[in-house]
């Protein structure tokens, strides 16, 4: 599954910063668009998984696991 979200870019100086306003925490960096845009994908992906693994913590046995799709 594909979700997307929203880049925001910024230039800095020699740098580009960016950062997702629908996941708190989410930025990125680099010296051109693309490697900012990058960065910031891996951080979603970073950030999404640790929460994940995190909720996951813990469980009771007799939790129902499942998926839902969104948009």
């Amino acid at each position: 599954m594909r979700n997307v979200f929203t880049a925001i870019l910024e230039r800095d100086g020699d740098w580009y910063v960016a950062y997702c306003p629908e996941v708190p925490g989410a930025n990125g960096q680099g010296r051109s668009k693309e490697d900012a845009r990058r960065s910031l994908a891996d951080a979603i992906n970073l950030i999404f998984r640790d929460r994940r693994e995190d909720a996951l913590r813990g469980l009771p046995d007799d939790a129902e696991r499942g998926t839902v799709a969104v948009g």
